[in-house]
């Protein structure tokens, strides 16, 4: 069966929980520049709204695709348990094809705890999971071929050392890929990492991610890009929270900023405003206009709790207006 797009990522099962405010506090660290969350020890917690849904890089952005009117399988990992069953049958709701989905008899399915407080950063407590340890014998190669592109989310843990493997068979079959690589392949050793990134079509990082894979720390877009430009050809994202996005192609820098939108829960921005881009290109084969759905898909996806509900249908834009985007020449 021939796909538009394979993802690769993580697939968990997460609980929302909304703290009450007066249960408590915020201890801010100037000198770091961070903040903390702090709870009295031996208390009872008790939390305003708990939510329960299924998350994970590789299923929010499946789900994207399959909204957005593509082809989409979700190739990875999950457990012979109850968690497991809920990511499959979240995944088959979005009519993404599951048959690529492994059960893992010796891990449980990921999951997540997502401390929610209002109008503060989420804080997520992870238990590492199935997805977390797949291996190149979990992967079904010679059924995968049938697709235009891979797109890699963050793969964590074990699972970060089949990136190479993976980008290398991409290459060979002549498949597309657009990367969003995590702190596990970032991580990854220099060569391997640069041999890697140069041979991928569109890289996807946030800002914190593009200090850590050019070691330098810059207000200045311009910096991240050359340095990037240095290891891969690709049209380079920048994600940059509510500042907005700066994306570029070699030959012109494109930058928009977000909708003036109060986000209900942030988690799974990341994803839809990757997936959000790469479904806009394939559409209009223009920057502009992926930049803009990207961004309508995030700002849609943080007004509701669960990384996979606020997503867009193919034609939606949100109650917002686009997101103007300058294109200037480099």
């Amino acid at each position: 069966m021939k796909y538009d797009i394979i993802t690769f990522g993580s697939a968990t099962r997460d609980t929302f929980l909304r703290l009450k405010k007066e249960n408590y506090r915020i201890v801010e660290d100037e000198l770091l520049s961070k903040k903390d969350i702090c709870f009295s020890l031996g208390s009872k917690i008790f939390i305003e709204d708990l939510r329960v849904a299924s998350g994970g890089g590789g299923t929010n952005t499946a789900c994207t695709f399959s909204k957005q009117g593509f082809k989409v399988a979700y190739c990875g990992k999950v457990g012979e348990d109850k968690r497991g069953e809920a990511v499959i049958g979240a995944l088959k709701k979005f009519r993404v094809d599951t048959i690529f989905v492994k059960k893992d008899k010796k891990y449980l399915t990921a999951y997540s705890a997502i401390l929610s407080l209002p109008h503060e950063e989420r804080t997520i407590l992870i238990y590492r999971g199935a997805c977390h340890f797949m291996k190149k014998e979990d992967i079904p190669w010679e059924k995968i071929k049938e697709t235009k592109w891979f797109y890699l989310a963050p793969l964590s843990e074990k699972s970060a050392l089949i990136f190479p493997t993976l980008v290398e068979f991409a290459r060979k079959n002549k498949i597309k890929i657009v990367s969003n690589p995590g702190s596990g392949q970032i991580n990854l050793p220099k060569e391997i990492l640069n041999s890697t990134l140069e041979k991928i079509d569109i890289l996807i990082l946030n800002r914190e991610e593009a200090s850590l894979l050019t070691k330098i720390q810059s207000k200045d877009d311009k910096d991240f890009i050359k340095k990037l430009w240095s290891v891969t050809p690709a049209i380079i994202v920048i994600t940059k929270g509510k500042e907005g996005s700066v994306v570029s192609d070699g030959k012109y820098i494109y930058r928009a900023g977000v909708p003036s939108v109060l986000p209900f829960e942030k988690t799974g921005a990341g994803d839809a405003f990757g997936s959000g881009f790469l479904s806009g290109l394939l559409e209009k084969n223009s920057i502009e206009y992926a930049i803009q759905l990207a961004t309508a898909n995030a700002t849609s996806c943080i007004q509701k709790i669960g990384a996979k509900n606020g997503l867009l249908k193919k034609g939606q834009w949100g109650s917002w207006p686009r997101v103007k985007v300058e294109k200037r020449k480099l």
